[in-house]
């Protein structure tokens, strides 16, 4: 039996959708504050964004928590909770693979915090309406 060829746009949108799916269910547990760990329960966590590599056995989660409190403590708290995620994960989407989950800080609202103040700097602002 032959192979299904898929095209490079196939293959980043299915990547796009596992890594949409994953994102949903972390980010259902941590509402329904499945967890039993009291620094998840104490803080209000988004997952922004999850990476999946493309056999899909790894997921990156960025997570951060609400107004940056207590970052740190979170992202020891998700990580030392890994395998119950990993373990949620696999079996509500019900993957080949249970992807190996890793937790990072998203950075992403700093840099756009950083790249908005350069923009409202006099100077550049000058610059720019020229």
């Amino acid at each position: 039996m032959a192979k299904h060829q898929t095209t490079p746009e196939q293959h980043s949108v299915r990547l796009l959708k596992v890594g949409e799916q994953v994102r949903h269910v972390i980010s259902e547990i941590l509402a329904r504050q499945q967890v039993h760990d009291e620094t998840l329960s104490a803080h209000t966590v988004s997952v922004t964004e999850v990476r999946m590599t493309p056999d899909l056995r790894q997921a990156t989660v960025f997570v951060k928590s609400l107004l940056g409190e207590d970052e740190e403590a979170v992202l020891k708290a998700l990580r030392t909770n890994t395998a119950f995620f990993q373990r949620e994960v696999a079996q509500r989407l019900k993957l080949k693979f249970a992807a190996k989950i890793r937790f990072h800080p998203d950075e992403s609202f700093d840099e756009a915090s950083r790249i908005d103040a350069l923009l409202n700097d006099p100077r550049v602002k000058r610059d720019l309406e020229d």
